[in-house]
């Protein structure tokens, strides 16, 4: 049995519907407990997120520090974990459930390959609570149906949650980029720890996300409006990371159709060829806040006081 050290960092705000199960799912890991501690970090949350947290500490078993603050993005939230950190850190949202060997089946898959940097576990394909939940399931899951060794998923972001990180490849780096507050904190790292000459890899270690309850289509185009809205910063900055044309509805249509081959190859589910029509709602709903970013960008520039 491995004796690595594991840091499960929680970065959580806003989060106190959904955290209950995720803080379940770390209690009821098989990896021995006297090797995990568990850190929380409460970004400025408005609702009862550190409450929860609070009545929870008592109850767990393994080592836990607990950190909040006023908002200060995810860029700095992240950092206060891997300041604190050691062997590997397994990032856990505050919406995520995790399968009870989710981080002894990470943790092995990171100590055969000393070469990886970062590995993510997979989403089950199990279906939401209605038609929107299952499809972005979907979708989540084919977006990451590639080989991430390979020169064509170079851009290709794995995001931070149900990733394991190497603690030496996100130290030699240093850290997340604290200037980022929104999205785009993980594919910045990612993009520089792979530079840095690690590789990123997937596993099958599995769990759940937000898709497994219910998801509304106004919740969906609110989420990508503002994925869109914080990547016009990062993309100003880091141009040569996102082909903006692949953001485009007709490129979402036609990703989405090539996805929906693999789903249902998979599932046999014909809803699987709803796809290309969501990923035009949801790149329709990003290029809006993209568009929106830049004018506000603009409009600061322009009326910028002298």
């Amino acid at each position: 049995m491995s004796k690595s050290k594991v840091t499960v960092g929680v970065c959580v705000r806003n989060s106190a519907a959904t955290l209950l199960e995720a803080i379940e799912s770390i209690i009821n890991q098989d990896y021995p407990h006297e090797f995990i501690e568990v850190i929380f970090v409460d970004d400025g949350s408005e609702d009862k997120t550190l409450s929860v947290i609070e009545s929870y500490v008592p109850k767990m078993d393994m080592k836990v520090k607990l950190f909040h603050h006023k908002w200060k993005g995810l860029g700095y939230t992240r950092n206060v974990v891997v300041a604190n950190a050691e062997d590997f850190i397994v990032w856990v949202d505050g919406d995520m459930v995790l399968s009870r060997d989710f981080v002894s089946e990470l943790v092995k898959f990171m100590e055969q390959h000393p070469k990886v940097g970062i590995a993510k576990g997979k989403q089950t394909l199990e279906s939401g609570k209605n038609l929107l939940a299952t499809l972005e399931t979907y979708s989540r899951v084919a977006s990451r149906m590639v080989d991430y060794a390979s020169e064509k998923a170079q851009f290709k972001s794995l995001g931070t949650g149900g990733c394991i990180y190497r603690v030496e490849a996100i130290s030699q780096v240093g850290g997340f980029d604290e200037s980022i507050t929104g999205y785009g904190e993980d594919f910045d790292v990612e993009y520089r720890i792979r530079k840095a000459g690690w590789l990123l890899s997937t596993t099958d270690a599995q769990f759940r996300d937000y898709e497994r309850g219910r998801v509304s289509w106004k919740d969906l185009w609110c989420r990508y409006l503002k994925r869109g809205y914080d990547a016009h910063k990062f993309t100003r900055e880091r141009k040569t990371l996102v082909s903006l044309y692949k953001m485009l509805p007709p490129a979402a249509f036609f990703a989405g159709l090539f996805h929906s081959f693999k789903i249902y190859k998979l599932t046999s589910r014909k809803v699987a060829f709803l796809l290309p029509l969501q990923y035009v709602f949801k790149m329709s709903a990003w290029c809006f806040g993209f568009i929106k970013g830049n004018l506000d960008f603009y409009r600061a520039s322009v009326f910028k006081p002298q």
